[in-house]
């Protein structure tokens, strides 16, 4: 991964490690998110070297992804919540999908919403009052969100929209996010992954709705 030069960056106070510290790095870089038609993305560092993929592979009750390594191993899978009024999911360690296995789990917190609103618990996180230990703000189709700790103003990593190149036709959106130092850069990527399948679900949703309404209509 390459180092980009800043002029200034809020750090963490603390490192932050979710999923694993062997994916912490001391610097602030970015890395490249790349969608394609099939709604599976790539991840890149600037000198479009590889650092993950995340693939479906929905099953006929949950949809799923899975966070891979350069070799395909699974890091992270991610499922969706079922019967549910909050858009939720949870990732487990490796493929598992077990309960004990469980890292983290998020969840929107109002079932209607205008804009990007995503908070993120903890698989230890035991607290009474739902308080949060990181959260996803801003607007998705924009791409200008950013991840916090907790409701702090702590910022661990900010989206960047980016033009896609118009000569690749099986790209459908490419854009990049800042990575602050010492800031599990996996975790950062598996929130991403999960926002962006939420808001393609959303979006079926919306086509299935019109589609409805135009045959009753």
């Amino acid at each position: 991964m390459s180092q980009p030069s800043y002029a200034a960056y809020t750090p963490s106070p603390y490192p932050v490690s979710v999923i694993g510290s062997q994916f912490i790095a001391p610097y602030p870089f970015e890395a490249i998110i790349v969608i394609n038609s099939s709604g599976d993305l790539l991840i890149t560092d600037v000198n479009h070297k590889i650092l993950f993929k995340v693939k479906s592979c929905n099953t006929n009750y949950h949809n799923q992804r899975v966070l891979l390594d350069v070799d395909d191993r699974p890091i992270v899978l991610m499922r969706e919540k079922t019967w549910t009024v909050h858009n939720g999911w949870k990732v487990f360690k490796g493929d598992s999908n077990s309960d004990s296995d469980l890292i983290f789990s998020i969840k929107t917190p109002k079932i209607i919403q205008s804009k990007t609103n995503v908070h993120v618990f903890l698989g230890s996180n035991t607290s009474s009052k739902g308080t949060c230990d990181f959260k996803i703000t801003g607007s998705w189709s924009k791409r200008s969100c950013a991840i916090y700790v907790g409701d702090s103003s702590t910022v661990i990593a900010q989206m960047h929209k980016i033009e896609p190149p118009e000569s690749v036709g099986f790209v459908k959106d490419k854009f990049m996010v800042t990575i602050y130092p010492y800031v599990d850069y996996a975790f950062v990527v598996t929130l991403i992954a999960i926002v962006e399948a939420m808001n393609s679900s959303d979006a079926d949703d919306d086509v299935i709705e019109e589609v409805i309404g135009s045959v009753f209509g």
